[in-house]
């Protein structure tokens, strides 16, 4: 596979977020020129520890990424009202503040490993709202 696509996104699964992400790659003009990591929390997913089994297949995947298909970045798009998010939280009080630090808190974690994994690899980070995603 000789081609080189622009980017990994990860992203949450969520069936609410699949339009969001789709409408933001379209308008950063990348239909067609992005590997795609779904997984649940999106970086909170692969970063903490309530999911730690998942951590090594999202860092593999990317290195498959990365070896067949020449990406150059990681794109990183969590929601708002992310039940992952929750998980995390352990049934404690939850609010949009409390969420944010939890995401925050991931893309800090996913950027810090990104660096010492794949030094080259540059990473953008976007929480996308969830309003009007149906």
């Amino acid at each position: 596979m000789s081609k080189k696509y622009e980017a990994m996104v990860l992203s949450c699964i969520d069936p609410r977020f699949q339009k969001p992400v789709h409408e933001h790659l379209k308008d950063k003009k990348l239909t067609g020129k992005f590997s795609a990591f779904t997984i649940a929390g999106g970086s909170i997913g692969v970063t903490n520890n309530k999911f730690k089994k998942w951590h090594s297949t999202f860092w593999e995947n990317l290195e498959t990424s990365i070896n067949l298909h020449k990406i150059n970045k990681l794109i990183v798009l969590n929601h708002n009202d992310c039940g992952a998010a929750k998980i995390v939280n352990k049934n404690k009080k939850f609010n949009s503040r409390i969420e944010n630090v939890i995401h925050k808190k991931s893309f800090n974690k996913l950027k810090k490993t990104l660096k010492k994994k794949f030094p080259k690899i540059k990473v953008s980070f976007k929480i996308l709202s969830l309003k009007n995603a149906l």
